[in-house]
């Protein structure tokens, strides 16, 4: 019996630490993040904001898809990503939410700490959960589209559920390139 209780332990207790915005199906992926963004935190939020409301017509390079801001505070924003009906498998719409706490470590560093879940049925995502929040902050060093800053930020610690997966390369989807 012990076993069994640590195991649960160590497998929760890392989003005891993290907000996250919980999710309506019991078996659903999800992953947390700490970086550190090489930004203050007014300027973090500002260029997350931007990306979130497709601000200088920004699209999301991970399939393209939509984004909404359902709460934002100085040091915390609320996002919401959809899939691109138009890229997703079988046209259906997935969700996923996302909650993000930054706290500035001096003047010009900020901790982003990151929290995303899947809100239907889901295990095995292909970085979707890690992707939904790392293209919102990733900057032109990591071959992401900045709108109002650019930053670089260093990943202290990323936790994907059981099945999840935190693969940058997968964060930015190339168009096909057209055979002549």
């Amino acid at each position: 019996m012990a076993p069994t209780l640590a195991l649960w332990s160590s497998m929760f207790a890392g989003a005891l630490a993290y907000k996250c915005p919980g999710s309506g199906s019991f078996v659903h992926a999800s992953c947390e993040v700490t970086a550190v963004a090489s930004a203050s935190c007014a300027d973090v939020m500002a260029e997350m904001k931007a990306r979130a409301t497709s601000q200088g017509g920004w699209v999301d390079p991970h399939n393209g898809g939509v984004y909404t801001v359902t709460e934002s505070s100085d040091l915390e924003l609320h996002t919401q990503r959809t899939t691109n009906p138009k890229k997703s498998f079988g046209g259906k719409v997935y969700t996923d939410k996302q909650i993000f706490t930054l706290t500035p470590k001096d003047a010009n560093n900020c901790q982003i700490e990151g929290c995303s879940e899947s809100q239907g049925t889901s295990v095995g995502d292909f970085s979707t959960n890690y992707c939904d929040m790392r293209n919102l902050y990733c900057g032109t060093a990591d071959g992401c589209k900045s709108v109002l800053k650019d930053f670089t930020s260093q990943e202290a610690s990323v936790h994907p559920s059981i099945g999840a997966s935190h693969d940058f390369s997968a964060c930015i989807v190339k168009p096909a390139e057209t055979i002549v």
